[in-house]
């Protein structure tokens, strides 16, 4: 297949993107079909599920599954937003280049800024997540040092793929979305039919973890299994330059991974409620792993190295998803200029199409950021709850971005556009959003230092302080003059190419 440059079957997209100021280098190697997988992979309901299903369960019983159903539907409105946004800009890097031409250079810097903090810290949030599953499998002794180890394992295997090719990365995604779709209907089918030891009247039922107080405040903290779970559909759009036709298959794309993965999901944390036979125990931190005990329980030590191969096979998916994420990110700040050392971040490996030095920073960063867990002491938690605020401020600020652009004019034109309807769904996703933001930086240990309490807020606070106090002093965005805020309709006196808003 040619470069994407190039005359061929792609002409089209190519013709559309360079009308939007880029030529690109990526090739259009991706599918639909895989750009699906890509997204699903991503947002993995394995992952999410198995990583937070004993601390979602410890802190708000089984109703905490109705996250899973209400987050859906929040984060199905922002896809929606974001599907708009894309058939418009399909331009790799997904969150900033979206940013870039809604309002402007600035902040798009700040929102791909915070967006790429937190996506970094995601993936270190699934590597160390897949330690103890990795450890187990391995015949590991399950500790720190075991799941720091398994967790820069899983990184350097990541790396490996990715570097590897737009091909290999699509054929990755797919080979990860079918054994993760198979093996969660299979092991959820198993536990309903033989391992079943509750009825669904417990979803109504705390389980007494409030311990005589207001439940709302447990229940509310429980939301992180849900919040977590549902982000991953934007990587459908951060490859929007390797995959044909995305100005009409991505949102199509990002649709089907909430649909698909929601669903998918809620089937794996309601066949592992419905199994555990003591809650008692998993609230009081008696069983601190309900999971492996569930699947001990039903496959046997044998079966469930069989079932933890393919949550391993999920993990990794998860993680090559990520990273490719974070690498068009980065590569995308890098072509504009906007980001240091843009010269090697934009750099092309000549034969796979893939910046390997951006790939290796997406690696790099995580790393260190799990190394660094070994002095937490509930290390997991911490780096879930600030990666995923990091996640939802940066897409909030594209979604701020989005009803701002509207207000002064801005009417979608790319083939997937809500008409009429844009407007709600834009106001109600901003909402939705703010309020989640505020529901995970709530605090909630009284009993605990202050800044403890206050942790994911402030490392939030901290990272955009940080990226606020380099944009000030540094002026990255004064190296760039590629197109900026053209979303907005100009005034005739200003230059229909080279944007000039927010500078």
């Amino acid at each position: 297949m040619p470069p994407s440059s190039a005359p061929g079957p792609h002409h089209d997209d190519d013709l559309h993107l360079e009308k939007l100021g880029y030529t690109s280098e990526f090739r259009r190697e991706m599918s639909p079909w895989a750009n699906f997988a890509l997204g699903f992979t991503y947002l993995s309901p394995v992952v999410g599920i198995y990583t937070l299903f004993a601390i979602a369960l410890a802190t708000g019983g089984p109703p905490m599954i109705w996250w899973l159903l209400i987050v859906g539907l929040g984060q199905l409105l922002v896809a929606l937003v974001f599907g708009e946004i894309v058939s418009q800009f399909p331009v790799a890097g997904g969150v900033y280049p979206w940013a870039r031409r809604l309002w402007g250079v600035k902040w798009a810097w700040m929102t791909g800024w915070v967006y790429l903090i937190a996506l970094l810290t995601t993936i270190a949030a699934v590597v160390y997540g897949s330690g103890p599953y990795l450890a187990q499998l391995l015949g590991f002794t399950a500790g720190t040092t075991s799941t720091v180890v398994c967790a820069l394992i899983l990184l350097a295997l990541a790396l490996a793929i990715n570097l590897m090719g737009t091909r290999w990365l699509a054929y990755a995604a797919i080979i990860g979305f079918t054994a993760e779709i198979l093996g969660a209907l299979a092991v959820g089918a198993w536990l309903l039919i033989s391992e079943r030891a509750q009825n669904l009247s417990v979803l109504f039922d705390t389980q007494g973890v409030s311990d005589g107080g207001s439940y709302f405040s447990a229940f509310m903290a429980a939301a992180l299994i849900g919040i977590f779970q549902y982000y991953g559909f934007e990587a459908c759009g951060d490859v929007a330059e390797e995959v044909p036709d995305p100005t009409r298959q991505i949102p199509r794309a990002m649709r089907m991974t909430i649909y698909v993965g929601g669903a998918a999901a809620i089937f794996v944390c309601l066949s592992l409620l419905l199994a555990v036979k003591d809650y008692a125990a998993v609230i009081s931190g008696d069983d601190p792993d309900p999971v492996t005990t569930i699947l001990n329980d039903a496959f046997g030590v044998t079966g469930t190295k069989v079932v933890l191969l393919v949550v391993m096979v999920s993990f990794l998916s998860c993680a090559l998803s990520l990273m490719a994420a974070a690498s068009r990110l980065m590569y995308a700040y890098a072509r504009d200029e906007m980001i240091v050392f843009s010269h090697l971040l934009r750099t092309f490996q000549p034969t796979r199409h893939v910046p390997p030095y951006a790939m290796a920073v997406a690696a790099a960063v995580p790393a260190v950021i799990v190394l660094g867990s070994i002095f937490s002491t509930k290390a997991l938690t911490s780096i879930i709850s600030f990666a995923t605020l990091g996640i939802y401020l940066g897409f909030q600020m594209v979604v701020l971005a989005a009803l701002r652009a509207r207000l002064k004019g801005w009417r979608p034109s790319g083939p997937f556009s809500l008409g009429p309807w844009g407007m709600v769904v834009n106001v109600v996703a901003l909402a939705y959003g703010v309020l989640a933001m505020i529901n995970m930086a709530w605090p909630r240990t009284p009993d605990a230092p202050w800044y403890d309490n206050w942790l994911v807020a402030l490392s939030a606070a901290v990272g955009v302080g940080a990226g606020a106090i380099y944009l000030f002093f540094g002026r990255p965005h004064l190296r760039s003059d590629a197109t900026a805020g053209d979303a907005v309709p100009t005034v005739p006196s200003t230059s229909p190419t080279t944007g000039t808003a927010d500078r």
